[in-house]
């Protein structure tokens, strides 16, 4: 799902966003290489309302998002062009590629939950979790 904050036209904004997306998505996984930029999946498009500009964020596993974020900007131009041939519109935007630090910080807080529910995790060591039981030694 894109993310979007546009008011003008926001029908067309919203389903030009998703297309860039898509296209995107499609011309990285055939173009830039894994190698080095990692496995990287699009997280969203948020277009200006001239459709001069597009910031692109983006998740990624098995590299840096510094890195990857480098590599993408770098082809950026060149992902521009090919925008161009796939959309056939007046104004196609510069992009402008971004890590998406939410879906990271999502990321993260999943994997402490599962840290947490797993068994034999800490959780279950620690005695402030635990219901308190009358001490059968009283009387």
């Amino acid at each position: 799902m894109s993310r979007h904050q546009s008011k003008s036209i926001p029908g067309r904004n919203l389903r030009l966003a998703d297309q860039i997306q898509q296209d995107l998505a499609g011309l990285i996984q055939r173009e830039v290489p894994t190698s080095r930029a990692g496995l990287i999946t699009l997280s969203g498009v948020e277009l200006t309302p001239d459709y001069a500009h597009a910031k692109v964020y983006f998740t990624v596993l098995g590299a840096e998002p510094e890195e990857a974020e480098t590599i993408l900007n770098e082809k950026a131009g060149w992902l521009h062009s090919q925008l161009f041939k796939l959309l056939h519109i007046h104004t196609v935007p510069t992009l402008h590629f971004l890590h998406d630090k939410q879906m990271a910080g999502g990321f993260e807080m999943n994997r402490l939950i599962e840290r947490a529910n797993r068994p034999g995790s800490w959780a279950e060591h620690d005695d402030s979790t635990e219901p308190d039981e009358p001490d059968e030694t009283r009387g």
